[in-house]
């Protein structure tokens, strides 16, 4: 029914088991434990790009997470108002929330194929899809520090309806003494996994309810599952996922930082664009006319007076009454000012003598 799962899956173990056995030998247990890694490795690097993907989404979404707070508010009585404003909201800020899902979404299947081969192979079987009967039995005598990849610690000791640690030739302690650390340390590492991501969030998302849940399931719950777990998983899934999780751990960190780097290279670029814009000191900013109104003339700052207007400035007081024009310090001879004495009167005032002697006669 998976095969189309099942066959990929198979194929990229055959590949790097096929690499690892002409350095270590074809029934090492380092080369199949190395294939199961580099399984892991491959996979991941396949989906790293919607892994950048998925980062970049949540960051959006973390920006606007006080707008989805405001929809959620606003239209509660309402739940297809509220589904169709969220997913506006979303496409104005170019968020695709099923795309941030993606590479989660592809490791399960790929875990529920790695596991049913890894099952798959038993004692006195055949081929087991990309594998012939001798990789098989390659796998199937393999050992790693004394215990097989297909054992887990709940195998049953002695069990012919089903396959049992009889059958792979070790023993139960073997199987605790390599399982044991794998489930500590692949738990460990989830934890720290989760932490690291949680870390990245921003304080709004962290007080959102939902998110707080999830917070504690990926802090606690999750961690605490693998642990449990690995008591019923073989030791090539615990490998799986402990490198799995090595591999996460690594390339939050790295994508984080250069998302960190991207946005703080966008945040200096928009700082000096606005240096550039911003009027400079002590300039007042120009501010554009309304429509129909005529742009007024900038007046000049106080003491920028020209030459000629300083010149008749300076002029005595005598001068500029009499009409009389003086040359100025640079030589050009300014206009002179219109009289405006008044007929009959003297510059004082008064009335003249020639008209008070015509009024006594």
């Amino acid at each position: 029914m998976l095969n189309f799962i099942y066959y990929p899956v198979s194929f990229i173990l055959w590949c790097w088991h096929w690499v690892f056995g002409h350095v270590f030998g074809e029934s090492s247990g380092f080369a199949w434990a190395l294939a199961v890694v580099f399984l892991v490795f491959t996979l991941r690097a396949i989906l790293f790009k919607p892994f950048v993907g998925q980062v970049r989404s949540m960051r959006k979404m973390q920006e606007f997470a006080p707008e989805l707070q405001k929809i959620k508010k606003k239209y509660a009585n309402d739940k297809q108002r509220q589904a169709q404003e969220m997913q506006k909201l979303q496409s104005e800020h170019g968020v695709n929330p099923l795309g941030g899902c993606l590479p989660m979404l592809v490791q399960i299947p790929v875990f529920i194929g790695l596991f049913h081969v890894l099952r798959s192979f038993k004692p006195g079987w055949g081929e087991v899809y990309f594998f012939d009967a001798q990789g098989v039995e390659s796998f199937v005598n393999a050992k790693l520090f004394g215990a097989n990849l297909s054992t887990f610690i709940t195998m049953p000791w002695d069990d012919p309806s089903q396959p049992s640690l009889t059958d792979f030739g070790t023993s139960r302690n073997a199987v605790l003494y390599v399982a044991i650390p794998l489930m500590i340390i692949a738990s460990i590492a989830t934890h720290f996994t989760a932490r690291h991501s949680v870390a990245r969030q921003t304080q709004a998302a962290a007080d959102n309810p939902q998110t707080a849940i999830m917070n504690k399931l990926t802090l606690y719950i999750f961690p605490l599952g693998v642990l449990v777990g690995g008591l019923f998983f073989p030791i090539a899934i615990l490998l799986y996922w402990l490198s799995n999780n090595a591999w996460t751990l690594g390339q939050q960190y790295i994508v984080y930082h250069r998302i960190d780097r991207e946005e703080e290279a966008k945040k200096v670029e928009a700082t000096a664009q606005r240096s550039a814009l911003a009027p400079k000191p002590g300039v007042k900013p120009a501010t554009k006319p309304k429509p129909g109104q005529k742009p007024q003339p900038q007046r000049k700052p106080a003491g920028t007076q020209s030459a000629g207007a300083q010149s008749a400035g300076d002029q005595p007081a005598d001068a500029a009454d009499d009409g009389k024009t003086t040359p100025d310090a640079s030589g050009s001879t300014p206009t002179a000012k219109p009289s405006t004495e008044i007929p009959g009167l003297s510059p004082d005032r008064s009335p003249s003598k020639k008209q008070g002697n015509k009024k006594r006669r």
